[in-house]
């Protein structure tokens, strides 16, 4: 009688114990549980935190820990040069000073060209520099400009190379467009030659600064409206030039971008359309990501 009456019991027991060894089984085999990711305004644990940087290429693939989509340039630093400033016509002592650029000495800075209706450069590239910083800042970049419209003129040529040495940059663009005669039209990057004389030496910079020339010509071609120019013979839509202070005196890579002709009437309806150079800014951020990314 004692027996029978304890074997319900005992089995009552078992199936207690059953129920409980399953619920730490669940947890895996001795991890702790993984802990929900930060939300999107957090820090910790994000692509380009402190502790996660990703510095290679092709970063941008796949998903995050709380499953939003990589910031492809994150952890990447971009410098953009505004060419010109729309104030260096008042202070033409300043702007005419001679600097160093290791191959010879040059101007401190120039005031830029102009469209036939008085559009300056230094506008057009300065409104273009914030639209790309924008955009690559959408893609997880920091950016920096070498002037953002606070500096009464300049800086010089030799101080926009130095700003972005010394901000160690992944990638440096210098924002222009010409001043050639009626007719020329299209854009073209230059990237600097090999260079060694006096404080110049771009021989470990030439290299990859020509494959970030090549992804933004390539990138700037699919704008819609831009062309590559038909008074410069570039190749692959870049040219290259050991007379540039901004290039020669560089440590990282980097390129100009003459994003076409101010003098020409099709190129001039271009860059005074705001809407055009949203679309141009947008090239250009694809263009410099490319390079980033390793996808060029």
């Amino acid at each position: 009688m004692v027996l029978a009456s304890l074997v319900p019991l005992c089995f009552a027991g078992w199936l207690v114990w059953q129920s409980m060894r399953g619920d730490t089984e669940d947890e895996g085999s001795g991890s702790p549980p993984v802990k929900p990711g930060p939300s999107a305004s957090g820090t910790a644990g994000r692509d380009g935190d402190e502790q996660g940087r990703p510095g290679g290429e092709g970063t941008g693939d796949g998903d995050d820990a709380d499953g939003g989509a990589r910031e492809p340039l994150a952890g990447r630093t971009v410098v953009l040069d505004p060419g010109h400033n729309p104030t260096n016509r008042k202070h033409p002592t300043e702007i005419n000073r001679q600097v160093d650029i290791g191959t010879n000495k040059k101007e401190c800075d120039t005031t830029g060209t102009e469209t036939n209706s008085g559009y300056a450069e230094a506008e057009f590239t300065l409104d273009l520099a914030r639209r790309v910083r924008t955009e690559l800042r959408a893609r997880g970049a920091t950016v920096r400009l070498t002037q953002d419209g606070d500096r009464p003129w300049g800086p010089c040529v030799d101080e926009r190379a130095e700003i972005g040495n010394e901000a160690k940059a992944d990638a440096v663009v210098s924002l222009h467009a010409d001043g050639a005669a009626q007719g020329g039209h299209g854009f073209h990057v230059i990237v600097p030659a090999s260079v060694r004389a006096g404080g110049a030496d771009t021989s470990a910079i030439s290299a990859p600064s020509r494959r970030l020339g090549i992804s933004l010509a390539a990138a700037f071609d699919e704008v819609e409206g831009a062309r590559r120019s038909n008074y410069i013979s570039a190749e692959e839509g870049y040219v290259t030039r050991d007379d540039l202070g901004g290039l020669n005196l560089s440590k990282v890579p980097k390129v100009f971008l003459e994003c076409g002709n101010m003098r020409d009437a099709g190129d001039a309806g271009l860059f005074t359309d705001a809407k055009w150079r949203g679309r141009a800014a947008d090239g250009i951020a694809r263009g410099i990501a490319d390079f980033l990314t390793g996808k060029r």
